[in-house]
């Protein structure tokens, strides 16, 4: 049997349109991701040189975070109205001007502009949930999760070749000829946009959207308290996310063991996720999202409180690193698979931006707060409990909420 001409033309088969944006979505999405998952490497190396300190470095990572969540439902509504592509290209655009600006930073103040302020307002245009609109539009319904789980793996094999790549080239050249050269990756972006599908041509149908309108959309939403409860779970993905992100490395060299090690640990965090998102995403479609989410957030404080207790080494550092991974992404196609089951999709940009911002709150909790209380005591293990204590909360809110729809077709 071929391809269908259409999306209507059977709801479970792929259309060429719809393999062609879910790769260059994924493909996206990992050079997006892959060089913003590479900042933790360089905490140490431009702390030293610019003489900041690691809450300074946080908070510049915190920053990024915060601003990638506040600034993405308004670009989520731009991408809803103007279009993928024009988003996409002005956000590589931005990236690219940060990456450099930051090559040239002298300090805690010009380190937060570049990677703080730029960097963050531009991953909010050229990661999830921009693609992830994209295309929900052109995959058929019942491989909608699976789509999306494939797209967010795109992030991890980014982590995973991109991480050891820019360690290499730290250790070879320095932090900053590295930044340079991971600006001109973000060019790549620009292109892979046109993957994606753009407006329908003229005189050509375009394509019926479930959903309500914005107003109508944001209404339902205030509403709606399992909305809020997914929210609450994400907000605790994004703590975890942030602060094994941005400081894990440290922690294993401060705990005696090589950059190397660390580079690696994150590698394999994206190794292991390019699993774990592409079977979360696959579980979505067959088991309830909310359930699977409850899972997995279970798992993350059963797998942080084995690290802690064990003796650290190699060895453990990256088993850790390998069941967090699993476990790492593996919430993006479930939350944003959620939210579509509660709204539709023709305002999945602004309403999954709305729940992404929850998630980049407690990423900028994350990053910052573990950053400044290394600095007060000396020590991780503070955060490391406190991230234990999130997970077992967030895998309580992810039981109580259910998917019901939160609005009724005209």
């Amino acid at each position: 049997m071929g391809l269908p001409t259409s999306p209507t033309d059977d709801n479970s088969a792929w259309t060429r349109t719809a393999l062609i944006a879910v790769a260059a979505a994924a493909a996206i999405v990992t050079l997006s991701m892959g060089v913003r998952q590479s900042f933790g490497l360089m905490m140490q190396p431009v702390g030293s040189e610019l003489g900041i300190s690691r809450e300074a470095f946080g908070f510049a990572i915190a920053l990024q975070n915060l601003l990638f969540g506040v600034v993405q439902p308004f670009v989520g509504a731009a991408a809803d109205r103007f279009g993928t592509r024009p988003t996409l290209i002005g956000g590589s655009v931005l990236y690219i001007f940060g990456l450099v600006l930051a090559a040239n930073a002298t300090g805690a103040h010009s380190l937060g502009l570049a990677l703080g302020v730029m960097v963050g307002m531009a991953l909010s245009a050229t990661t999830f949930v921009v693609v992830l609109s994209a295309v929900g539009r052109v995959v058929p319904e019942a491989q909608r999760s699976l789509a999306f789980g494939l797209v967010t793996a795109g992030g991890s094999l980014g982590q995973f070749a991109v991480v050891p790549l820019a360690q290499g080239l730290i250790g070879a050249f320095d932090w900053r000829i590295t930044l340079w050269l991971l600006a001109g990756l973000i060019v790549f972006v620009a292109a892979l946009a046109f993957g994606l599908p753009g407006r329908p041509r003229r005189g050509e149908a375009a394509p019926v959207i479930e959903g309500p309108a914005l107003g109508p959309a944001l209404r339902a939403a205030a509403r709606h308290p399992h909305y809020w409860l997914l929210n609450g779970g994400f907000f605790v993905c994004g703590f975890h996310v942030a602060f094994v992100g941005t400081h894990l490395p440290a922690y294993l060299v401060d705990g005696g063991l090589s950059p190397t090690v660390g580079a690696w640990a994150l590698a394999l965090i994206g190794l292991f996720n390019i699993a774990g998102s592409w079977l979360f995403g696959l579980w979505g479609g067959r088991h309830s999202r909310t359930g699977l989410l409850a899972a997995l957030y279970f798992a993350r404080a059963v797998a942080t409180t084995l690290f802690l207790w064990l003796p650290l080494s190699p060895a453990s550092a990256l088993v850790f690193a390998s069941v967090f991974g699993f476990l790492w992404l593996g919430t993006v196609p479930l939350t944003s698979g959620a939210v579509v089951s509660m709204f539709g999709l023709r305002q999945l940009s602004t309403l999954y931006g709305i729940v992404f911002l929850s998630h980049q709150v407690g990423a900028f909790i994350g990053a910052w707060w573990a950053g400044r209380l290394f600095d007060a005591s000396g020590s991780y293990d503070a955060i490391w409990w406190t991230s234990v204590a999130l997970a077992l909360l967030a895998a309580g809110l992810s039981l109580a909420t259910r998917e019901h729809r939160a609005w009724q077709p005209a």
